[in-house]
C-alpha cells in the first residue's frame, strides 16, 4: 500500500519496524532469526507487573495509559522478545460502550445483565475512538518507547465476546451460547455482526495509533464443530479482518483447541494462523494450506520442566516448523501465572541462537 492509499490517521511505520524479524516472518519473508513473543507475556508471571498493578483493578489498569505503557514494555525489556503486545483485556471495548461488567479475580469477566433477547442488542452501540481515547494515548507513548520493536494490537473475536455476553461470564460448556446459535440463528447472526463492527472499530483505533500488527483472540471457539464455525462464526470473524485489511498490517488469528478449525480460521482472513500445542507445526501448516504464516506452539506447561527438557521441546517445535513459509515462535496458549520469568528469557535466547541465519 502506498502512503497515498493508506487510510486516514494511519502512521507510516519506520523502516526499522517494517524490517523487524517479527513483521518479516508475518509477511513470509526471510528472517535473521525466528522471532519470538508470548501470549500473556505482559502480566501475572512478572514480579514487576504485580508490583505496579498492586491495588489497581484489572479494568481500571487497562484505562491508564502510563500504566499500560509500563506493563506492555516490561517483557520487552526483560525477555528481549521480538514484539510487544498491547496490554488490555478482550472486554475493554464492551466496557467502553457502556456494558455493565467487571473482571472478578479468579473468575474472569462477569456481565451484570447478559445479552439474551433481540431487545438486548440495542445496548451494543457503535464504538468510537473517543470511547477508548486512553488506547490511542497509550499506543502513542508505546511506539515512541519501542523504537524498532513492533507493537501488536489486541482484540477478542466476536464468538468469544458473544459467549461472555450470553452466558454472563466464563462457561465450561457454553450451553446458552450454543442454544442461541442453534435455536435462534437470526438473533445470533445479528449479535455477532454487531460485535464484529465493535471489534473492527477497536482494532482500527489501535492501528491508526501505531500498532504494526493485530491479533484476534477467539479463546472459546474450539468448542465448535467445523460446520458450525463456517456457518455461524466465520462471517463475523471475516468481517473483522476485512475491516482492517486496507491498513496492510499483518492479521493474526488464534484460538484454543482449534486443531479442527485451522483451515477455516485462515480462510476467515488471517495472514498468520496461531496453532496451539495439540497440533504439530508441520501438520498445522498442512491444515491451514499455503499462503499463510504460522505462529506457535510450545506447550506452556513445558516451561515448568528443567532447562534441558525445555530446550529439547523447543527444538521439536523448531524442527516441525523448519519448512514453513513464515514462523513466529510462541506458546500454544498464554504464559501461566506461576511460570519462572527466567525460563522465558532463556527460551527467547535459545530460539534466537538456534535459528540465527
Amino acid at each position: 500500500m502506498s502512503s497515498n492509499d493508506r487510510p486516514s490517521g494511519q502512521q507510516t511505520k519506520t523502516s526499522a519496524t517494517h524490517e523487524s524479524a517479527f513483521l518479516k516472518a508475518c509477511r513470509r519473508e526471510p528472517v535473521p532469526h525466528t522471532p519470538v513473543w508470548f501470549m500473556r507475556q505482559a502480566g501475572r508471571s512478572l514480579p514487576e507487573y504485580l508490583k505496579v498493578r498492586e491495588g489497581i483493578a484489572m479494568l481500571d489498569s487497562c484505562m491508564m495509559p502510563e500504566l499500560v505503557t509500563e506493563i506492555t514494555l516490561q517483557p520487552v525489556r526483560r525477555h528481549k522478545v521480538d514484539a510487544a503486545i498491547y496490554f488490555s483485556d478482550i472486554v475493554v471495548p464492551l466496557k467502553a460502550i457502556g456494558i455493565d461488567l467487571d473482571i472478578k479475580p479468579g473468575v474472569g469477566p462477569v456481565i451484570a445483565d447478559p445479552i439474551r433477547t433481540r431487545a438486548d442488542l440495542a445496548r451494543l452501540r457503535d464504538l468510537t475512538p473517543e470511547d477508548v481515547h486512553y488506547v490511542t494515548e497509550a499506543i502513542g507513548m508505546l511506539t515512541a518507547e519501542l523504537g524498532p520493536t513492533p507493537l501488536i494490537g489486541f482484540a477478542g473475536a466476536p464468538f468469544t465476546l458473544a459467549s461472555y455476553l450470553v452466558e454472563g461470564g466464563p462457561s465450561r460448556n457454553h450451553e446458552r451460547t450454543k442454544a442461541m446459535m442453534y435455536g435462534e440463528p437470526e438473533l445470533w447472526a445479528d449479535l455477532l455482526d454487531r460485535l464484529a463492527e465493535i471489534t473492527g472499530a477497536f482494532l482500527k483505533v489501535q492501528i491508526e495509533a501505531g500498532a504494526s500488527a493485530v491479533q484476534l483472540f477467539d479463546s472459546w471457539v474450539g468448542a465448535l464443530a467445523p460446520a458450525d464455525y463456517r456457518r455461524s462464526v466465520m462471517p463475523a470473524s471475516a468481517k473483522v479482518f476485512d475491516a482492517v485489511a486496507p491498513y496492510g498490517v499483518p492479521r493474526i488469528h488464534f484460538g484454543v483447541g482449534t486443531g479442527e478449525l485451522l483451515g477455516l480460521m485462515g480462510e476467515a482472513g488471517a495472514d498468520v494462523v496461531g496453532v496451539d500445542w495439540r497440533v504439530p507445526m508441520d501438520e498445522g501448516a498442512r491444515r491451514v494450506g499455503p499462503g499463510k504464516a504460522l505462529q506457535g506452539n510450545l506447550d506452556p506447561a513445558v516451561l515448568f520442566a528443567p532447562t534441558a527438557t525445555v530446550e529439547a521441546k523447543v527444538r521439536e517445535v523448531l524442527d516441525a516448523a523448519a519448512g514453513l513459509e513464515g514462523h513466529v515462535f510462541n506458546l500454544g496458549h498464554g504464559v501461566m501465572p506461576t511460570t519462572d520469568p527466567d525460563a522465558l528469557t532463556r527460551l527467547v535466547e535459545y530460539v534466537h541462537t538456534q535459528t540465527a541465519r
